[in-house]
C-alpha cells in the first residue's frame, strides 16, 4: 500500500529550546565569518564539524548498542548507551574512542526503516559528535577482541529541539598501521524518541498478548474410566516450566495493559497434564511413559489465572484453525466449515471453565492478517464479525498523510480491524542477543511516536505480533511495551474498545484480491487433501458413534483433534501435520475394528432345516448397541434364511463381550450355498467388514424316507405279534388251572364220602366263596378274555403249545 505515514505533523517546540538554538547560531557567527574567508566548503562541511574520515576497510570495527536507557527520556534524565566494540580487522586500532553523536530528525516512518536496514553502515550520515567528555578511550583494539563500553549524557547535552525521532550514532574511531590517521572504523544507529510533554491528543495503543502453541495431544485415550490423555511428546512441558517460552509470556505480560489473545486447546492440553498422562515410547513396543510435570501444569494455570484477572481476553476457535488455508483449500470439502462451527463453539466454555473469565469470541484472526473476499467469508462463517488484518496486506487509503485508525467497516457488518504492520512486525527478527532486542525496543518506540505526531486526530492502533514468540521476542515485546506505557504520546486500549471506536472516513474499506494474497504464505497453506482426510475420519467418526453406549468418549477426543488437524501452526510443517492426520484416522480405524463379527469355517447342514450362529465380539471397554446384524443367502433357491434371502435380528453387546447370534435356515435342494454375515448400524449403513461362509446342503431323499417308514413299520408288527403271543401263553395257562382245580374237586368228593364229619366242618360255596387265584370258574363267571386255541397250522417261527 501507498507508505500513509512519511509526512510528520509539525509539534511546536518549547520556549527555551527555541532561545537555546538561537544562542547557538548567534554564538557561531564568529567562526562562521572567518569560515567565509576560507576557499569556498560544501554545505555539509559548513552546516557542522568535520566529520573523521571513513575507514577504506569499510566496518573494520563492530559497534553494539546493548543497552539504551531510558528508551524516551524526558527532561532531567541522563541517557545511559552501554556495548561493545569488536575489532574485526587483522590490524590492531589505536587510539580508539567510542562517542554519541545526534543526527537529524527522522520526520517519516520510512526514514526510520531506512536508518534501521543500513544502522551499521559508516557511510550513512552521522551527526555532530557531543562534548568530547562524553566518550570512552582505549588505547588499542585488538583484532578478534571485544571491548564493552558505557557513555552517560544528560538528556540535556544532547541539544534535542523539536518534538521526534532522532538518529543517535555510536560510533567508534581510531587509527591503524596502515592508515595512521583517525577514522571512523564502526559505527551503531539507533534511534531517540524525543517527547518531553504530555501530548494534547494521545494514540490509543492495543497490543495483543498472544498465548498460543503448537499442537501436543493425540485423539488417543486410556481405557480407563478417567480417559488418561495421550500426548505425542513432551514438549509443553517444557514450554511451561519455569525459564520457558510460555512460563516468560505469562510472566511477563502479567504486568501490562495487553488484550490475551488465547487458543483454548493450549489450556485444554495444559489442565489434561494437571492429572496422569502418557506419552508414547521410543520404540513402538514400548509401552507408554507417565508424564510427570503435573506440578508444573497446575502452577502455570494458576499463574494465567492471575495474569488475566481484569483483563481482556479474546478466545481464537479451538485448536487455533488455519483460516487462509480453510478459504483456499476447504470450502469444497464437505463439512470443513462445521468443524470450524465446532472450534468456535467450545472456545468461550473452554476458556471460562478454566480461567474463570468470559472470553470473547467475536475476533478472527488470518495467518499474519493477510485477507481476501473468501478468507473474510470463512472467517465470519462461525459468528465472528470482527477480523484482525495487517496494513501491509490492506489499502490504507486514498492521499492519506497519516496512518488512519484501525476499524474499517467492508460490509455486511463486519469490521476488518487493520493492525499496524510496521509495530506488528519490528519483533519478527532474532532477539537473543542484547543488540538485536535494544534495536527493536528503540525502533518499536519511534514508530509509535512518529505515527502519533502525524495528525492530531485520535487514534486507535492495534498491534498484533507473532503467534508464537520466543523467550527473547517476548522479553522484548514486554520491554517496548514497558517503555510505550510509561510515554508522553500513547495510552493503552482493550481490543474490543478498538474495534468499537470511530472510523476514519478517509480510510480504505476495499478488500485486496485473491490475487493479491502473499505468494508467500500460500505456499505454506494446507493443501486439500488434509481437508479431504479430515472429512474422512469425520465420516468414520460419525458412523462409529452411533453405535456406542456412552459415544462422548470417542467424539469429544477426536472432535478436538480434527480442530487440531487444520490449525494455523502446522504451516511450514506439511509432513508433521500429514502423519498426524493419518495418526487420528488409524486410531479410530483401530477402535471402530475393536466391533466385528468373528471369522467362520464353511458349514453343514443335514436336513431341511436347521440354525446358525454368528458370532459378534466387542473389545471396546463401553458396550455396543443400535447394532443389526443381517445373514443373506446368495442362493435362497437353495438356501432360504426363516424363508427369505436374509434375516436381521438386532444386537448389542456389553464391553469386553461376545454374543452369538441364530439363524434359521431352510433347505430347499442340495449343493453348496454361500451365506453372508454383515453388521448395520440403524441407518442402514454397513459397518465393518463382511463375513462370507458356504454352507453345504445335503437334502432327504423320498427313497430314504420309504426305507424309513418301512423299518418303523416292521418295528409296530413286531410289537403286536409279541403282545398276542403273550395273550395266548396267558390262556392256556388259566385253561391248565380250570383242569387241576376240577382234579381236586372230584378228590374232596370222594373223601367226603369216607369221612362225613370232615365234609360238614367244610364250609359251603354260599357261606365261604373261593377267593382264591386259582379257584375254579363258577357258572357266573365271564368269558376268558382269550381267543380258543386255533386249529390252523402255526404261521413260520412261531411257537406252538401243545
Amino acid at each position: 500500500m501507498a507508505e500513509a505515514a512519511d509526512f510528520q505533523g509539525t509539534s511546536p517546540s518549547p520556549a527555551r529550546r527555541w532561545l537555546r538554538r538561537t544562542g547557538a547560531v548567534l554564538a557561531g557567527t564568529p567562526l562562521l565569518t572567518g569560515l567565509l574567508q576560507l576557499p569556498a566548503a560544501s554545505p555539509a562541511e559548513a552546516a557542522a564539524p568535520a566529520a573523521p574520515r571513513a575507514a577504506s576497510d569499510d566496518g573494520s570495527v563492530a559497534v553494539s548498542v546493548d543497552s539504551l536507557t531510558p528508551g524516551a527520556p524526558a527532561e532531567g534524565d541522563t541517557v545511559t548507551v552501554s556495548g561493545t566494540v569488536t575489532n574485526k580487522g587483522k590490524k590492531t586500532v589505536t587510539d580508539a574512542s567510542v562517542g554519541l553523536r545526534v543526527g537529524s530528525l527522522l520526520d517519516t516512518r520510512s526514514s526510520i526503516d531506512t536508518v534501521a536496514k543500513n544502522s551499521d553502515d559508516i557511510g550513512s550520515p552521522v551527526g555532530a559528535e557531543i562534548d568530547d567528555k562524553y566518550t570512552e578511550k582505549f588505547t588499542k583494539l585488538t583484532p578478534g577482541v571485544s571491548q564493552p563500553y558505557t557513555i552517560s549524557v544528560p538528556a540535556d547535552e544532547l541539544d534535542l529541539g523539536q518534538d521526534g525521532v532522532y538518529d543517535l550514532s555510536v560510533t567508534l574511531t581510531g587509527e591503524t598501521s596502515d592508515q595512521p590517521w583517525e577514522q571512523t572504523l564502526g559505527v551503531r544507529h539507533t534511534f531517540l524518541p524525543w517527547q518531553p510533554d504530555e501530548a494534547d491528543t494521545k494514540t490509543k495503543t492495543t497490543f495483543m498478548w498472544p498465548l498460543i502453541s503448537t499442537v501436543h495431544m493425540t485423539a488417543e485415550t486410556g481405557s480407563d474410566e478417567e480417559q488418561t490423555p495421550v500426548f505425542h511428546d513432551d514438549e509443553l512441558a517444557e514450554e511451561i516450566s519455569p525459564g520457558g517460552r510460555l512460563d516468560r509470556m505469562v510472566a511477563l505480560g502479567k504486568d501490562l495493559d495487553v488484550t490475551w489473545v488465547i487458543d483454548p486447546d493450549l489450556l485444554a492440553s495444559v489442565e489434561a497434564m494437571t492429572t496422569r498422562y502418557e506419552i508414547p515410547g521410543e520404540n513402538a513396543d514400548d509401552k507408554n511413559a507417565v508424564g510427570g510435570h503435573q506440578a508444573v501444569a497446575k502452577r502455570w494455570l494458576t499463574e494465567v489465572q492471575k495474569a488475566v484477572a481484569d483483563k481482556e481476553v479474546v478466545a481464537l476457535p479451538f485448536g487455533d484453525p488455519d483460516l487462509a488455508s480453510l478459504a483456499h483449500h476447504g470450502t469444497s470439502v464437505t463439512g470443513s466449515l462445521r468443524h470450524l462451527k465446532e472450534a468456535t463453539d467450545v472456545a468461550a466454555g473452554t476458556v471460562e471453565s478454566i480461567l474463570h473469565v468470559t472470553a470473547s469470541t467475536d475476533f478472527a484472526w488470518p495467518v499474519e492478517g493477510a485477507v481476501d473476499p473468501s478468507i473474510i467469508k470463512v472467517s465470519t462463517s462461525a459468528g465472528a464479525d470482527k477480523v484482525i488484518t495487517r496494513g501491509d496486506t490492506f489499502e490504507g487509503g486514498r492521499d492519506l498523510t497519516y496512518t488512519p485508525t484501525a476499524p474499517r467497516p467492508i460490509g455486511g457488518g463486519t469490521t476488518a480491524v487493520v493492525a499496524d504492520a510496521r509495530l506488528s512486525t519490528v519483533f519478527d527478527g532474532d532477539t537473543t542477543r542484547a543488540s538485536a532486542s535494544t534495536q527493536a525496543v528503540q525502533r518499536f518506540l519511534a514508530q509509535s511516536l512518529t505515527l502519533a505526531l502525524q495528525t492530531d486526530r485520535p487514534r486507535s492502533v492495534v498491534i498484533a505480533p507473532q503467534r508464537t514468540p520466543s523467550a527473547a521476542q517476548a522479553q522484548t515485546m514486554a520491554e517496548a511495551i514497558g517503555a510505550l506505557q510509561d510515554s508522553t504520546w500513547s495510552q493503552p486500549q482493550d481490543l474490543t474498545a478498538a474495534a468499537k471506536s470511530k472510523p476514519d472516513p478517509d480510510a480504505g474499506t476495499e478488500v485486496p484480491p485473491a490475487s493479491a494474497y502473499p505468494k508467500s504464505l500460500r505456499k505454506q497453506e494446507l493443501p486439500r487433501s488434509a481437508f479431504e482426510q479430515i472429512a474422512r475420519t469425520q465420516d468414520k467418526l460419525d458412523r462409529f458413534k452411533v453405535i456406542l453406549s456412552n459415544p462422548s468418549r470417542v467424539v469429544t477426543p477426536f472432535g478436538r483433534a480434527l480442530n487440531r488437524g487444520m490449525a494455523a501452526s502446522w504451516r511450514g510443517r506439511p509432513a508433521e501435520a500429514a502423519i498426524y492426520r493419518s495418526g487420528v484416522e488409524t486410531y479410530l480405524d483401530t477402535l471402530s475394528s475393536q466391533v466385528r463379527l468373528i471369522e467362520k469355517s464353511d458349514t453343514k447342514l443335514s436336513g431341511r432345516s436347521a440354525t446358525i450362529p454368528v458370532t459378534v465380539q466387542n473389545n471396546l471397554v463401553q458396550g455396543v448397541e443400535h447394532l443389526v446384524l443381517r445373514l443373506t443367502s446368495t442362493n435362497p433357491t437353495r438356501l432360504e434364511i426363516d424363508g427369505n434371502a436374509y434375516e436381521e435380528q438386532p444386537i448389542a453387546v456389553s464391553g469386553g463381550h461376545s454374543q452369538s447370534v441364530k439363524f434359521t435356515t431352510n433347505a430347499n435342494a442340495n449343493g453348496r450355498a454361500t451365506v453372508v454375515a454383515q453388521l448395520y448400524t440403524q441407518d442402514g449403513r454397513p459397518y465393518g467388514q463382511p463375513v462370507t461362509f458356504d454352507v453345504k446342503v445335503t437334502e432327504i431323499t423320498a427313497t430314504v424316507m420309504l426305507v424309513i417308514g418301512g423299518g418303523v413299520l416292521l418295528l409296530v408288527l413286531a410289537g403286536f405279534r409279541m403282545y398276542t403271543q403273550r395273550k395266548r401263553a396267558a390262556a392256556r395257562q388259566a385253561e391248565e388251572r380250570e383242569r387241576e382245580n376240577a382234579a381236586d374237586a372230584a378228590d374232596a368228593d370222594a373223601g367226603d364220602a369216607k369221612n362225613p364229619e370232615a365234609s360238614e366242618r367244610r364250609p359251603t360255596q354260599e357261606s365261604a366263596p373261593d377267593t382264591r387265584e386259582d379257584a375254579p370258574e363258577q357258572p357266573s363267571d365271564p368269558a376268558p378274555d382269550t381267543a380258543p386255541e386255533s386249529a390252523d397250522p402255526s404261521g413260520t417261527g412261531e411257537r406252538v403249545d401243545r
